[in-house]
């Protein structure tokens, strides 16, 4: 009898065990790939909170709604298709980071967003789009090329035609206030069309390329209210049309590709000129090229071991930038073209960080969406009468800082190209604009997708699905539409042009009216888990690897600190469907101190300890309480 008790009492702690690991997701082992050597520094001492372990997003609800709680089950909810033995889940993705039961995490919405028209004109379509910090004021330019736009400049001078005497006294460029919709013209001399850019360190957009006298050009705006465009000719080595500018985790800039160059260069310092031999070539993107491209605007993302992941076309690797190196080749992506004029969308999925960072390797994830087939081009543009081939309705997602890391696909509720990707504050990603049919180009592309669809980052609905229809939008966004994510939580939309200039009467109509759109987590039901920032008790300015103080208040005097998340969000430049340097960490939360004062608390936290998971520069500083972001964003700027 008593050797059957003992049975008894050792047969549940064998069965616990055995299934720890499925039992309490937070016992992970995170695997240690190889790595190039790179240093990350990083300290030890920082104590470990179970505030580190971010809160979820909200999720849907076997209703319809969305719901704050988790998935538990212990099943993996990314599996996926399985085409080409090309998905698998791998152990140790950041899709697996800290799902710690949210048992308590209960928020639910039906709430499918809400539109508004923000303004009925911004002068100037929207080809690209960028927020500037600290004044919150939204960068809209197009190119110069069309002579003309809805809005003239105030006065002379006018702009100067390449190779003629002609005047052209139209804006190509304007500041748009976020808040007031006031506009204020800026003026442009070399040709922006197709361009590329990102924020520097002090929040400055610097912007390459474009076309014709614009091509080799670098352009800077500065921050501050009466600042105008400085525009640097011949400092690019290369023409850069259709290129793509990435930010390194030195805050140097670096510029891929653009139309007929196949190399790379890195953007010099204001006012001075890259020679020939600063030029490298990029046997890759010669490698990546169909006879109608497929692989301008490649998507090119830091990754947190300071080697940049390239795809083009359906290809990618990873490069160290120091030495020039392909390090790595990843599974070709299946299914068609992801790049321009095959214009899908990706992100860099959210980078989630301990409270005392020390691993080697932090996983990060790339997201890519949408896109067409490789002859989707030539049968839309060159083929009379004209063919629309369907968009792709798959998403696939790859953990990039694995040497087996393989795609993990997924199937929309509709398809798309030419759209974006907008990484919520949340951590879930909004895919917003775009057509169902055709290609990149002039009148190339039909059936505008109208539905914004918000996909899962973890956790999904309770059919496995991660995706989900939110409302929709009754303006066309097709070819050269652009979005930004506010720092109220709400997304800026704007552009749509398919018409080789200003055009009224066309089937889709340059476009220059903006709207905003307003997610899920800004349902009106949920206003009181908005937390609101004390900006003056708060740190604006944080260096890598320090702890810093956010202070909030909070209806709540409880606080849940198991449902507290801060992420940092470093602002996207879009274009064409990309979005370049667009970055969301989740921070780890080293304290939480309670009711300093009635329904005030302090958030300690640790700032990203280097520069490879997120560049020096201003973020936007997100408090997130049961999925709900806090009621409006403070800018910070993360030095070394």
């Amino acid at each position: 009898m008593t050797m059957l008790w003992r049975g008894l009492c050792i047969l549940p702690l064998l069965f616990v065990s055995g299934n720890c690991e499925f039992l309490f997701p937070f016992f992970h082992h995170f695997g240690n790939p190889a790595h190039n050597g790179l240093n990350f520094g990083g300290s030890g001492d920082i104590e470990r909170n179970a505030g580190g372990f971010p809160g979820g997003g909200l999720f849907p609800i076997d209703n319809g709604g969305f719901s704050g709680k988790h998935n538990n089950d212990g099943k993996d909810d990314d599996e996926g298709s399985d085409a080409e033995k090309s998905v698998k889940v791998v152990d140790g993705s950041a899709d697996k980071i800290n799902k710690k039961d949210k048992a308590k995490d209960n928020v639910e919405t039906k709430y499918k967003g809400k539109w508004e028209l923000f303004t009925k004109n911004s002068g100037v379509s929207a080809m690209h789009l960028v927020i500037l910090p600290k004044i919150d004021q939204a960068v809209i330019f197009d190119a110069t090329v069309w002579k003309i736009s809805k809005l003239k400049l105030p006065g002379p001078p006018c702009r100067i035609v390449e190779g003629t005497n002609e005047q052209d006294c139209f804006c190509h460029s304007v500041l748009l206030d976020i808040e007031t919709a006031k506009i204020r013209p800026l003026r442009l001399n070399h040709d922006t069309w197709c361009s590329s850019g990102a924020l520097d360190v002090n929040g400055r957009l610097v912007s390459t390329g474009g076309y014709n006298n614009g091509s080799d050009t670098v352009r800077i705006l500065d921050i501050c209210p009466t600042c105008e465009w400085k525009e640097y000719p011949g400092a690019l080595g290369n023409g850069r049309w259709y290129a793509t500018q990435v930010t390194l985790g030195d805050g140097r800039f670096m510029v891929f590709g653009g139309r007929n160059f196949p190399t790379y260069e890195f953007v010099p310092p204001e006012g001075q000129r890259n020679a020939k031999n600063q030029v490298f070539p990029f046997k890759f993107l010669a490698e990546t090229n169909d006879p109608v491209e497929n692989n301008l605007y490649p998507f090119v993302f830091l990754s947190t071991d300071g080697n940049l992941f390239i795809f083009a076309n359906n290809r990618s690797i990873l490069l160290n930038p120091n030495t020039q190196q392909i390090l790595h080749e990843f599974p070709v992506l299946p299914g068609g073209a992801r790049n321009y004029p095959a214009s899908g969308s990706s992100c860099l999925l959210p980078i989630t960080l301990q409270p005392d960072e020390t691993r080697k390797l932090i996983p990060a994830e790339v997201l890519i969406c949408g896109g067409s087939s490789h002859e989707a081009f030539a049968l839309a543009d060159l083929k009379r009468p004209k063919v629309f081939v369907p968009a792709n309705k798959d998403c696939a997602r790859i953990d990039i800082t694995k040497r087996n890391g393989k795609w993990k696909i997924q199937t929309m509720p509709s398809p798309r190209i030419l759209g974006d990707a907008v990484v919520l504050p949340t951590g879930d990603v909004l895919l917003i604009n775009g057509a169902q049919s055709g290609s990149a180009g002039w009148d190339d592309a039909r059936d505008p997708n109208f539905t914004p669809v918000l996909y899962h980052f973890r956790g999904g609905k309770a059919d496995g699905s991660k995706f989900r229809e939110l409302a929709p939008s009754k303006i066309a966004r097709m070819y050269h539409s652009s979005s930004a994510l506010l720092p109220d939580g709400k997304i800026l939309i704007a552009g749509s042009n398919t018409n080789p200039g200003y055009l009224d009467k066309a089937l889709f109509p340059t476009e220059v009216r903006v709207e905003k759109f307003s997610p899920h987590y800004l349902d009106p039901k949920l206003a009181k888990f908005r937390p609101e920032i004390i900006l003056d008790q708060s740190a604006n300015q944080i260096n890598y690897g320090n702890r810093f103080t956010v202070q909030i208040r909070h209806a709540d005097k409880s606080l849940d600190e198991q449902k507290l998340q801060v992420n940092i969000y470093y602002p996207a430049f879009t274009t064409h469907g990309i979005s370049m340097n667009q970055r969301l960490v989740q921070l780890g939360t080293v304290q939480v101190i309670k009711n300093i004062a009635p329904k005030t608390h302090n958030i300690i936290l640790q700032a990203p300890i280097n520069g490879n998971i997120a560049p020096p520069g201003y973020y936007m500083l997100f408090v997130n309480y049961n999925g709900v972001p806090c009621r409006r964003a403070m800018w910070v700027q993360l030095l070394p």
